[in-house]
């Protein structure tokens, strides 16, 4: 009688420890992503869905080929993919979530793939809560300050930036309004916790071409790795953006990388298309935070000259951080992921336990 019982209780443990890993196995794994997003004038709550030019595969993964419309917004993480030639402009329907901005991310964003991408705005081309990693795709980004006072206005608004992988970022800002900052590229401290991480550039063996009458590069520091200040001669960071060799701040900041020719295909300016007009900054040295007005020029990339290796880092002082009429999200400091390897080997080794043990009671 107790063999039977005690056979019985064997059988009870390993139909529950089944139990267990089934639902552990068959649960959700949840990976970082957009809980929505902002397209084409429409809003999309789950991925799946795609229209012309333009898919949303998973949750933190977009992809544009040939995409031409209106702004693209999304809350949360975002990795996108760019295949093409594709454009984002600022919508101006009266009941848009996106009015300011061509493309507007609440979280971080990944800008990847071989195609370009074009964003244009009145208050920021591009505006990302947090970090803005732009690695090996070409991205023109401008903000024309139309209908803005008091305001930063930046092709790029963002927490942090970096460009890596030999891509190429334009970035310009412009505006003529009561209290306008115009910059090319401004790194804020949007308030979320970042620290001493935060309101910083890093560019790698890339390209950035950045003008704005205020500064071409508002930042708290940052770093080049194979790379150098073309433009301004004896370029570095201050500390509150990119400053020339007698400390003023530089209107038009020109990035290359170190190397002795330009990547095959390139002729001598790697300019990213565009159909403004050619114009020159305004010569400004304003503290930082201090508006001034001044027209914005048209950047223009150009191929390296040599030179040795330089790394360029600076410590973290204060700069203003221009209001955003949209409500503040949950910080994290990781970039986005695409995918989830450590649930998928934890799963795989519960599922063979659970195997195991099953077995083990059917023999009993």
């Amino acid at each position: 009688m107790f063999a039977a019982e005690s056979h019985t209780s064997r059988h009870h443990i390993a139909i529950a420890a089944m139990a267990c890993l089934c639902f552990l196995l068959g649960g959700p794994s949840y990976a970082a992503g957009a809980e929505s997003l902002i397209i084409a004038g429409a809003t999309y709550y789950e991925p799946g869905v795609s229209g012309p030019g333009w898919a949303w595969t998973d949750a933190d993964h977009l992809e544009l080929n040939g995409y031409a419309g209106e702004a693209i917004g999304a809350d949360g993480d975002l990795v996108l993919t760019l295949a093409g030639q594709n454009s984002v402009t600022e919508s101006h329907a009266p009941d848009a979530d996106i009015t300011l901005c061509g493309m507007e991310v609440w979280g971080n964003l990944t800008l990847r793939g071989t195609g370009t991408l074009k964003a244009t705005g009145s208050q920021c081309g591009i505006h990302i809560s947090q970090s803005l990693v732009v690695d090996g795709c070409t991205v023109d980004a401008r903000a024309d300050g139309a209908d803005i006072t008091d305001e930063a206005v930046a092709g790029v608004i963002a927490g942090d930036m970096a460009v890596r992988g030999g891509g190429r970022v334009v970035a310009a800002g412009a505006g003529s309004g009561a209290g306008v900052r115009a910059y090319g590229v401004y790194l804020q401290d949007a308030g979320f916790g970042d620290g001493s991480a935060g309101c910083r550039l890093s560019v790698d063996a890339s390209w950035l071409d950045a003008t704005g009458a205020d500064g071409g590069v508002a930042c708290l520091g940052g770093s080049l790795v194979s790379a150098r200040f073309a433009t301004p001669a004896g370029g570095t960071f201050g500390t509150s953006g990119v400053v020339d060799a007698s400390g003023a701040v530089a209107p038009n900041v020109v990035v290359e990388p170190d190397v002795a020719t330009p990547p095959a295909g390139e002729t001598d300016r790697g300019e990213v298309p565009s159909d403004s007009a050619d114009k020159s900054p305004a010569d400004a040295n304003p503290a930082a935070g201090e508006p001034t007005t001044g027209p914005t020029a048209k950047p223009a990339l150009k191929p390296a000259a040599t030179t040795t290796k330089t790394t360029t880092t600076v410590t973290k002082a204060t700069v203003s951080t221009p209001s955003k009429p949209k409500p503040a999200i949950a910080t994290t400091s990781a970039l986005p992921k695409t995918g989830d390897n450590c649930w998928i080997a934890a799963s795989a080794a519960l599922f063979l336990l659970g195997t195991t043990l099953l077995a083990a009671a059917y023999r009993c």
